[in-house]
């Protein structure tokens, strides 16, 4: 396995736990001091000269945000010195392009959550449901929404996650088992669990159910196939799925 550059830190540090990964340790081996201030319109900021630098977290986010949002700026210390940015932390969207904030979001992923680690504990967790995503999560000291897009993008399952506001899908990603042709609607489908959730304030499912794919997807095969679809709220107006895919027709190379 290539490591990253994060990965490649990490490794160099005699980082061999989860537990080790002290970021302002690491900020500090990298010329930073972080300090925690109260922030107005952002939720950290990065200051630069030369090979010195001071990182400003928000001291009223919560613990594993302050986490992401410290890697994220070493992500941009690393990849980005000399650069005027404007910087938004978005750690649980995907970006769809290389842009400089996904640069810095993939960075802070490997480096909290590094594959060399991340792979071994997850093998722990056979099914992929979000009971695992929570407690793979309480391992590595990152989100919800940041573990699960990590679980789904290492291949733990072929699944989707996908998240949705009241207006329709926010974004998603698929697992690398899974063909492009599997495409998530833009709405909720009103037979979705999912669509319970979000508008009639049904609980979080505890454990994902089986339903027709063609709930999820506008493909002409969609209503052959099952899948099973898990939803936890995210916010007031904000649901996050997982739709697994059980069939392993639906794996087949794209048509």
């Amino acid at each position: 396995m290539r490591l990253t550059p994060a990965e490649h830190l990490l490794q160099e540090l005699g980082i061999t736990d989860p537990s080790e990964i002290d970021l302002e340790a690491i900020a500090f081996h990298l010329g930073a001091r972080v300090r925690y201030r109260k922030l107005e319109g952002c939720e950290a900021r990065i200051i630069g000269c030369n090979n010195d630098a001071i990182i400003t977290i928000g001291k009223d986010c919560s613990h594993r945000r302050k986490r992401f949002s410290l890697a994220h700026e070493i992500g941009h210390w690393t990849h980005h010195k000399g650069r005027t940015l404007v910087c938004r932390v978005e750690e649980s969207q995907p970006q769809d392009r290389m842009s400089p904030e996904r640069v810095a979001n993939n960075y802070a992923a490997d480096l909290l959550m590094p594959r060399y680690l991340f792979g071994p504990a997850t093998r722990a967790f056979p099914k992929l449901n979000f009971k695992t995503v929570d407690e793979v999560a309480d391992i590595f000291h990152t989100s919800r929404p940041s573990t699960a897009i990590r679980l789904v993008e290492s291949g733990h399952s072929p699944a989707l996650l996908v998240c949705h506001g009241s207006k329709g899908r926010k974004w998603f990603t698929r697992g690398p088992d899974v063909p492009s042709r599997w495409f998530p609607k833009d709405d909720l489908d009103a037979d979705s669990f999912a669509f319970a959730v979000l508008f009639g304030r049904n609980p979080d499912d505890s454990i994902p159910r089986k339903i027709g794919a063609d709930a999820w997807f506008d493909r002409w095969e969609a209503p052959n196939y099952m899948v099973q679809e898990q939803t936890v709220r995210t916010g007031a107006d904000e649901i996050l799925t997982l739709i697994l895919i059980i069939d392993h027709n639906m794996l087949e190379d794209d048509r």
